[in-house]
């Protein structure tokens, strides 16, 4: 069998990924007469049509079986398609189409909740650059494609529309090409520092390994973070007075980074943005704006730091639970934040990636089961 030219299970991986009752239907169709039928799929909650990759393995199937599936997109890639409404129509055999549904929904409602929810985080901080580190938070290496690619969609989206940085690139050399890069970004884990035995040695592991590579550094390992900043600044202040040197806060939600609590982080807000915290705010925002972990006051005070000691330049990366909420905090605050790592936002909620496919005709006569009538060709 020539190789399969598309990402996704190939022709011998399809039948034991289906649902049985698909493959038992097929098998009942063909023994008892075929018939062409048409397809409506659609979701449950707003999305941002992101369909490629879907279309894509449907139609490499398609070229695989000697059939043709014809494909309508109501919407084009990056649109706003709402809740209930069609995200695209297929037409052709029901004994070549009937088993391909669960994997066609599988590579499909995850793309567009993810291109959805990336869309909003950029427009949220339209200056701001975005890094993909979804990777290990997903459930294999197809569901980091699927990721990826929908953050792509939604990023291009925000840029063509507002203008926006987005989404630069990912972690992974394989999802990078979605962001026109040809290698994953990224300089060091956790596991590194604790290697190495202190921040600096860590930063100085790297610059040795590449030393024309920029350097990111993770500066919350020891709970240091403002100390550990510094010393790695002073270490190679060429590298902060050119930009190339960063700094990434990743702290924990157990503590507050260094030198903060909450007054402290009061303080810090009040001298940078003092609107920030003299209206209404929930629980969740007042979290964001000045509560452990990566909060806009841990930002702005390593920003203010950095700039007491003459890093202006040095950048910082920030990363730990980053979703369009956060990113709103962080735009309303105007947090100091040159770029933001984010994964697990890639869906939220898993559950709202749920598309769903109705026949809604046999043989060009509407047809469609009781309560999805909605989804008939007007």
């Amino acid at each position: 069998m020539a190789e399969f030219e598309t990402s996704g299970p190939s022709p011998d991986e399809q039948p034991g990924l289906t649902d049985t009752y698909f493959r038992n239907t097929r098998r009942i169709v063909e023994a008892n007469g075929d018939c062409e039928v048409e397809y409506a799929v659609f979701m449950r909650r707003p999305v941002t049509y992101a369909g490629r990759l879907a279309i894509e393995w449907l139609q490499a199937m398609a070229r695989h079986r000697n059939v043709t599936i014809e494909v309508d997109q109501p919407h084009v890639e990056g649109a706003w398609v709402g809740a209930g409404e069609v995200l695209c129509y297929l037409r052709g055999p029901f004994a070549a189409l009937v088993d391909l549904e669960t994997i066609f929904l599988q590579r499909l409602g995850g793309c567009c909740v993810a291109a959805y929810n990336a869309y909003n985080m950029c427009v949220e901080l339209p200056e701001v650059a975005f890094l993909a580190m979804d990777a290990r938070h997903c459930a294999g290496s197809d569901m980091a494609e699927l990721m990826a690619y929908g953050a792509s969609v939604g990023s291009k989206k925000a840029n063509a529309k507002t203008g926006a940085r987005g989404f630069v690139g990912s972690s992974t050399d394989a999802t990078a090409p979605f962001f026109g890069q040809e290698r994953g970004m990224g300089t060091m884990p956790h596991a590194l520092v604790g290697y190495a035995g202190s921040t600096l040695r860590a930063a100085e592991m790297f610059h040795e390994m590449a030393p024309e590579a920029p350097l990111t550094v993770l500066v919350d390992y020891y709970g240091r973070e403002i100390t550990d900043a510094l010393e790695v600044a002073n270490r190679f202040p060429d590298l902060a007075a050119s930009g190339q040197l960063a700094f990434r806060l990743d702290t924990h939600g157990g503590r507050f980074v260094e030198g903060l609590d909450t007054p402290e982080s009061y303080a810090v807000l009040d001298r940078h943005v003092p609107y920030a915290t003299r209206g209404y705010r929930t629980d969740a925002e007042l979290k964001h704006l000045m509560g452990t972990g990566v909060s806009v006051a841990a930002v702005w005070y390593l920003r203010e730091t950095l700039d007491k000691n003459g890093f202006e330049r040095a950048r910082i990366v920030a990363s730990s639970g980053f979703g369009p909420d956060k990113c709103r905090m962080f735009s309303f605050a105007r947090a100091p934040v040159d770029l933001i790592g984010t994964g697990s936002y890639l869906p939220q909620i898993w559950s709202e990636t749920y598309a769903t496919a109705d026949i809604i005709s046999y043989d060009g006569k509407p047809c469609v089961k009781s309560g999805r009538e909605f989804l008939l060709r007007k």
